[in-house]
């Protein structure tokens, strides 16, 4: 999200799900699409089977990787080596496109003076790409007739997670490979309403439509549609500032809603005795999670099926649902719940509202992305943001004539390592994504006796050179150890892995992989580094 504000001036899915089968060159990185997004997964070997190159950088061989005409084995972590790597491909063999860069991009002279004396011996001894492997991908990528990047939280979620993103932007931004079909830099969200949810002001340091909160005419804006006076001028705390001021007596009271952080969270432990620190800690939500034990407080909330309202997903399509059916017992839609929370705190005239439309009606008027949106326009088909007018159809591919910035902006950039690598106690790498029939912290899907079925309890993924060294058979009860803690799971030995590699789910509570994460954070986004840190792994006795 701050990467491509950053870049472009808009942080979202430039383009649109089906305008991937349009793409000639699909670079994959720092996503398990086939197991995260599997219908964006179908689409990406659609536009293979219609000719396009796909090439797949990732630790792991993942299911994409069988379609792939070229695979990077990558170490964890060393994204914006390899994205440098082939930006200077791309401009030592003149594969730029000079047109786009003179008439829409600013800093190409600090971008190349940058990558001057960066090699592709360099970034093979960092990435453990073969050099030759790099340069074909820099190639295909740049001779391409329109290439589209997809990524997801393999990339954003490290503490070099924004310079991973702008790294990405740099690749489009010097090839002219945005504002066209089958182009682009796409973010795959992680779940179906985090868009939508950053959209109308979910976020600290931003109020609905992205506008700053530091910025005093967005203030305004917002205060006299709110009727309010004095909102505040500095941003707010992100989740893990939350859960440090927590346990440091600063915050004393919480609200969550729709999340359970005991399982999302890097470093388990660090999360509890955070929320256990809580004077009040009160969590809404449609099931009894893992967090949920921990609340003083539990308000039942209703799911989809049972309520009224938008999702805005990953491609920025705003989408009505209406409720199918009542909401058991105590349950109630969220937007009522919290109307009620806040008139009990005498709060009654700034939430008036009767309908979830009524809602949505507010909303239009304080962000410019969905000014042109109502529902009755959302009853007869969904609508791509931004849509500033209601006679606007709607945009499916962003920034075809211009960025919200003006010029895209290019960013030297240097490859730093992670902020913990392996030693001698912790000798391998841990990364952790997910599995296709397990969804987020298994809230859902673990209630689901055939999904469970499929993938019942952690397990660990380890390459059969670091298993034989350990004496580690397919299939053996495995300790996995870091330096926050310790769990248990069952060991797949793979060839998959790279060699030093481990890899984790992180659905499970019985093998909660975030007990073993670091609470290292991206200094700008603030996103925790979930993906990288040092383990050990041991056969239990």
């Amino acid at each position: 999200m701050v990467g491509l504000t950053t870049v472009f001036g808009s942080g979202a899915m430039t383009n649109s799900i089906s305008d991937i089968e349009e793409s000639k060159c699909i670079l994959v990185i720092g996503s398990d699409t086939s197991s995260q997004h599997p219908l964006i997964a179908a689409r990406i070997i659609q536009a293979k089977e219609k000719g396009a190159k796909l090439i797949v950088a990732d630790p792991r061989e993942i299911h994409l990787t069988l379609f792939a005409d070229l695979y990077l084995p990558m170490r964890p972590g060393t994204d914006v080596a390899l994205a440098n790597a082939l930006a200077k491909v791309i401009l030592d063999q003149k594969l730029e496109d000079k047109d786009f860069l003179a008439q829409r991009v600013e800093g190409l002279e600090e971008f190349t003076q940058a990558l001057k004396d960066f090699s592709l011996q360099d970034a093979e001894g960092i990435t453990g790409i073969p050099a030759e492997d790099i340069e074909k991908a820099a190639v295909t990528y740049a001779q391409a007739e329109a290439s589209a990047i997809i990524y997801a939280m393999g990339i954003t979620q490290h503490a070099t997670g924004t310079d991973n993103v702008l790294s990405l932007a740099n690749l489009a931004l010097i090839t002219g490979n945005i504002g066209r079909p089958g182009t682009g830099v796409n973010p795959l969200r992680g779940q179906n309403n985090v868009q939508g949810a950053c959209d109308v002001g979910a976020l600290p340091n931003f109020l609905p439509g992205y506008q700053t909160v530091t910025d005093q005419r967005n203030r305004k804006k917002a205060e006299e549609v709110w009727g309010v006076s004095a909102l505040p001028a500095n941003p707010g705390l992100t989740l893990g500032e939350m859960m440090d001021a927590a346990l440091g007596g600063r915050v004393q009271a919480m609200y969550i809603m729709g999340e359970n952080p005991i399982l999302s969270d890097p470093d388990t432990n660090h999360t509890r005795q955070s929320l256990e620190a809580l004077t009040f800690l009160v969590v809404q939500d449609i099931f009894p999670t893992e967090t949920a034990q921990l609340a003083h407080v539990v308000l039942p909330s209703s799911v989809w099926a049972e309520r009224e309202g938008t999702f805005t997903n990953t491609e920025r399509r705003v989408q009505l649902i209406r409720a199918a059916l009542e909401p058991p017992g105590e349950a109630r839609p969220d937007w009522q719940i919290i109307c009620d929370v806040a008139k009990a705190l005498g709060a009654f005239s700034l939430f008036p509202f009767n309908s979830a439309e009524e809602i949505f009606e507010e909303l239009r008027k304080v962000t410019p992305q969905y000014a042109g949106m109502n529902y009755r326009r959302l009853a007869q088909g969904s609508l791509q943001w931004p849509c500033s007018a209601e006679d606007h159809a709607g945009t499916t591919i962003l920034h075809t004539k211009e960025f919200p910035r003006g010029k895209g902006r290019l960013t030297p950039l240097k490859y730093k390592s992670s902020l913990e690598v392996p030693d001698s106690d912790y000798p391998l790498l841990l990364i952790t994504g997910r599995v296709m029939s397990q969804y987020h912290t298994g809230t859902m899907t673990r209630r689901s006796p055939s999904l469970e079925e499929e993938f019942p309890r952690a397990f660990v993924e380890i390459n059969p050179e670091d298993a034989r060294g350990r004496g580690i058979v397919d299939g053996a009860e495995v300790e996995v150890a870091s330096r926050r803690g310790a769990i248990r799971a069952k060991a797949q030995v793979s060839p998959r892995m790279r060699h030093g590699v481990a890899f984790i789910p992180f659905h499970f509570v019985e093998g909660a992989a975030n007990t073993l994460t670091l609470r290292a954070f991206d200094p700008v986004a603030k996103i925790p580094e979930l993906k990288v840190c040092a383990v050990e792994v041991k056969p239990v006795e």
